[in-house]
């Protein structure tokens, strides 16, 4: 005899036979362990028997009955004979209660095969080309059911549209004016830091006001309505898909298009580029507030410069370039809501993917407006 772990002495007989004789507690705290040394010495020994004798148990539980069963899956697995001897009348009453003694077989669980890369990639190609499909298909029908909306104005659900407004609006007024106004402030105190050295206080009413109008302060409020609004309606709309609410929807007779996904893009067309007007506004007095209190100007010499910097046309710009926003906004967050698929965990996904294409297709939509201005 051989004693080769502090939970079991071992003997070897002749033609691969093995005994194990366990001693101490076989309970939770030593389960997990004993499986674990029994499974090397299974896999070093590949023995053709395995016998487990019990009479040195102090004490015998459920997981005792659970390493037993365990090592009873390890010997079928090599096509090994299992069985217990001098188990007392609790040990036994145990393994009755678990039907330790059935015939069933043991099927050990295959690992799942790894594609190769030509499956990988094909199955990737064909999933994007589905997307692109399904995103055509509903820009296709966007665009038909606000044609249609606007030649049948009754057809809109108005107080859907009104609460998305607030939603979308009212409630980001805040977050999207305290951003704007750090931000002008802090634009304002940078620059400040330059130009004082060469006199020039009075141009960082300029530099904030065009910086906010034209570019930062659509981006910006953009960026959080994307995150704010965008993502809530992937998740909104996500959820009744995979609740079957859409397909109940269309059961009923309702074009799901019109239903959802109108109210939801007139009301970010309609708030959003309102939304970049109060955020200049906001970004303005940042830089007011840095300019009075430490460039030494007064309010009326910091409005009167900002007015000067700005046109009509820069403000139009701003907030049509805001309107183009709304719309990827709301677009996106309404398709990825419907191309949803699956569990609760695919409303996570759609929220996230509607997020990150939109403020991706924000940033990228800016920049090709950015080159076109240059070159006009």
């Amino acid at each position: 005899m051989e004693a080769v772990s502090r939970f079991y002495d071992i003997m070897e007989n002749e033609k691969g036979k093995l005994s194990l004789h366990f001693k101490g507690r076989m309970d939770m705290e030593n389960a997990a362990a004993m499986i674990i040394a029994a499974e090397e010495l299974i896999c070093r020994k590949s023995p053709s028997a395995l016998t487990a004798d019990l009479r040195n148990i102090s004490y015998f539980d459920d997981f005792g009955a659970l390493a037993l069963f365990e090592i009873k899956h390890l010997m079928a697995a090599e096509k090994g004979h299992f069985h217990i001897v001098n188990a007392d009348a609790k040990a036994k009453e145990i393994l009755s209660r678990a039907d330790f003694d059935s015939n069933k077989t043991y099927t050990p669980l295959k690992r799942k095969k790894s594609f190769d890369l030509f499956v990988r990639l094909g199955e990737s190609l064909i999933n994007d080309a589905s997307n692109i499909r399904f995103m055509i298909s509903f820009t296709g029908s966007l665009i038909l059911s606000l044609i249609y909306v606007c030649l049948h104005p009754r057809s809109l659900r108005g107080e859907d549209t009104l609460a998305h407004m607030e939603k979308t609006g009212v409630d980001a007024l805040p977050v999207v004016a305290l951003i704007s106004f750090l931000l002008g402030l802090i634009m304002a105190f940078m620059s400040s830091i330059q130009f004082r050295q060469f006199g020039a206080g009075i141009y960082v009413a300029s530099l904030v006001a065009f910086a906010m109008v034209s570019e930062l302060g659509p981006i910006m409020t953009a960026i959080v309505v994307a995150g704010r609004s965008g993502s809530a309606f992937a998740a909104e709309i996500g959820t009744m898909k995979i609740s079957e609410e859409i397909d109940a929807l269309s059961t009923m007779g309702f074009d799901p298009v019109i239903f959802l996904a109108v109210p939801r893009l007139i009301a970010a067309l309609i708030v959003v580029p309102l939304l970049a007007l109060f955020s200049n506004l906001f970004a303005i007095a940042g830089g007011l507030a840095v300019g009075v209190f430490m460039l030494d100007l007064t309010p009326g010499t910091y409005i009167k410069q900002t007015l000067e910097a700005l046109t009509l046309t820069e403000v139009m710009w701003g907030m049509g370039k805001s309107g183009v926003f709304a719309a990827l906004i709301a677009g996106i967050g309404c398709l990825r809501g419907f191309q949803a698929r699956g569990g609760a965990s695919a409303v996570g996904e759609a929220s996230t993917s509607a997020v990150v294409s939109s403020i991706f297709l924000i940033i990228l939509f800016d920049s090709i407006c950015a080159v076109v201005r240059s070159y006009w």
